[in-house]
């Protein structure tokens, strides 16, 4: 049998870890030589009195004794009533002389701070408010029943209208990769996995043009403020200008090693910027068709890219999940920005403001510019990859995910007004709700959106809505508050 023993042999000894063992010695060793301690200390009197002291002259500062309440008229009823001016509060044995007490445990309030319908006479013949500090309830002990609280610092969020869907274009015949708006805001252009270009009109969303060259999908596409040429790159490797008077390509640029995932234009300077599948950014003098500079240094695909007139002038975000800024002079990194976990794929600058946003499937931070201070997290997390992002002048930003969420938030405080959720097209699948791309107009009041269902929504704020319709929902977050 496994639980008997021979009596010439030894009872096996139970294996146990070197942490049970430990435990059991020590249990051992306070039982005895410290038979109490499984017991509280007994508490200091005077230091719980010292404590409580210090911490009612905090809290009740404002607040006036019965003492200094002038009073008329001084009579035997009131020396022999022995009201107590220390503002006390009950301890835990104090409940049941609490209601032999009276006014010993009470905070007498002057008139000036007398609330209505807590009148009592007192013995002066006066009103005064008795709050009464009795009770058995632990929240008279504790610290935020008696420190003063401190407002929070976080920004309140500004009120925004929630946007709705006013408008479907259908006509690509596959994913759409890619928008960019015209600089007089007349139409946009979108780029689609079916390998062409599509140029639209913004009032009434028909179809003007379609573009063809491209021999895989168009991943980034930029209209010049300048002149009438138009910018695309694609997985093809190639990067190609077009000239919107003769409807044809006329420069091409040559050098990317993989697809092109990306592309932007520098504001001021005749430059164009491509990062792609090479993990370089490459930097191309329009006119010359020469590349300037390969701004090399990530790991992985440059995915982002946006530029500014002010260094940093170019600013790069990767699947190695950095953000890198550049010196356009010298071609070199200027700074090296960690805070993601996962890939950036989306960043979108403010209009107006020296800052910037980045997403990722971690989170959506927000950097300041130039010197890329971090500044906060948006207060929410999507739980998505977030494929596109875009904000305008009003503080407005809108995040677009893989799932088909589309989600705005207000700039300053990084608060989640509204939750949004593509619907696909009749005829495609569920799983085909994904956003590619967001711009907004130029007035910034209308927004489009490329989806995977091949088609491209337009978003206008709802007019009829109001504060009172849709309340803003804002609670700090709790880090910053000190309760």
């Amino acid at each position: 049998m496994p639980g008997l023993t021979s009596p010439g042999m030894m009872e096996p000894v139970e294996p146990q870890s070197l942490k049970k063992l430990s435990l059991k010695s020590l249990k051992r060793a306070l039982d005895l030589f410290s038979p109490v301690h499984g017991l509280m200390a007994p508490p200091d009197p005077q230091s719980k009195k010292i404590r409580l002291s210090h911490k009612i002259g905090v809290g009740y500062k404002g607040i006036r004794s019965a003492d200094e309440i002038p009073r008329p008229h001084k009579d035997s009823a009131n020396q022999t009533s022995g009201t107590s001016n220390a503002l006390a509060l009950p301890g835990p044995n104090d409940s049941k002389d609490a209601q032999k007490g009276g006014a010993q445990n009470a905070l007498v309030v002057g008139p000036s701070l007398q609330p209505k319908g807590l009148n009592n006479v007192g013995l002066s013949g006066k009103s005064t408010t008795i709050i009464s500090a009795s009770g058995t309830s632990d929240r008279n002990y504790s610290t935020s029943a008696l420190v003063e609280r401190i407002p929070s610092r976080w920004p309140r969020p500004v009120w925004h209208p929630p946007w709705k869907n006013y408008r479907v274009i259908s006509g690509h015949l596959g994913w759409v990769r890619s928008v960019a708006f015209d600089p007089s805001n007349t139409w946009f252009c979108t780029g689609s996995a079916d390998r062409t270009i599509k140029i639209w009109d913004v009032a009434s969303g028909r179809l003007k043009l379609t573009l063809t060259g491209h021999i895989e999908q168009i991943r980034g596409l930029a209209v010049s403020p300048k002149t009438t040429y138009m910018f695309s790159a694609g997985d093809d490797k190639q990067v190609k200008c077009w000239d919107l008077e003769q409807n044809k390509v006329i420069r091409s640029y040559h050098g990317h090693l993989s697809g092109v995932y990306c592309l932007a234009l520098h504001p001021t300077l005749e430059l164009l910027l491509t990062g792609g599948r090479d993990s370089v950014c490459r930097v191309w003098d329009i006119r010359t068709k020469v590349q300037v500079f390969a701004l090399s240094g990530h790991d992985n695909t440059v995915c982002s890219v946006f530029t500014r007139s002010t260094d940093p002038q170019v600013v790069t975000g990767s699947h190695d999940s950095t953000i890198k800024f550049w010196d356009l002079r010298y071609g070199k990194t200027m700074l090296t920005l960690t805070h993601h976990k996962k890939s950036v794929r989306a960043m979108a600058q403010h209009p107006t403001e020296d800052c910037f946003a980045s997403a990722s499937a971690d989170n959506i931070k927000k950097f300041n510019l130039p010197k890329g201070e971090f500044l906060h997290n948006m207060l929410s997390q999507q739980k998505t990859i977030i494929n596109a992002m875009a904000v305008n002048e009003d503080g407005v930003m809108c995040t677009g995910g893989d799932n088909g969420s589309l989600w705005f938030w207000d700039w300053k405080s990084g608060h989640n007004f509204q939750q949004a959720q593509t619907i696909v097209q009749p005829g495609s699948l569920d799983s085909e709700a994904g956003i590619y791309a967001l711009s907004y107009d130029i007035t910034g009041t209308r927004l489009v959106s490329c989806e995977a269902d091949k088609t491209v929504k337009m978003w206008k704020e709802d007019e009829t809505a109001t504060p009172e319709t849709h309340p803003l929902n804002f609670r700090p977050p709790r880090d910053i508050r000190r309760f």
